[in-house]
């Protein structure tokens, strides 16, 4: 059975800094494309980061780039988000997903974690 789990939301002021966890498990981990979405109540879900198979095969949303990263511990079935120079503008719940095919189609998502950005 396939589980992600997210931790490591919270709630900072901006200009602060949160690092996101997500451990997985249930498939292969390293054979798999990762990716951090949010989503705002009342929005659609939108693309945070992706990382692909390789170390060289990321992709960032305009919004966040040169602020978040994305990194992959593949000894440890874990994804991370960096989130730095946070704004009251990335305050979301905050997805961890896996894509079987690297196509854009999550096939799996985890419960959320929230992040909350006060000015």
């Amino acid at each position: 059975q396939v589980h992600l789990a997210e931790s490591g939301g919270g709630s900072v002021h901006a200009g602060g800094s949160l690092k996101l966890s997500c451990v997985v498990s249930g498939l292969p981990f390293a054979d798999y494309c990762l990716g951090w979405f949010r989503q705002v109540p009342g929005m659609e879900r939108e693309l945070g980061a992706i990382a692909g198979i390789d170390d060289d095969s990321i992709t960032y949303a305009d919004s966040v780039k040169g602020r978040f990263t994305i990194s992959k511990d593949n000894g440890r079935n874990t994804l991370f988000l960096q989130m730095n120079d946070l704004t009251p503008a990335d305050s979301a719940m905050y997805y961890c997903a896996a894509d079987t095919f690297c196509n854009g189609d999550q096939d799996y998502w985890g419960q959320g974690t929230q992040v909350t950005v006060s000015s």
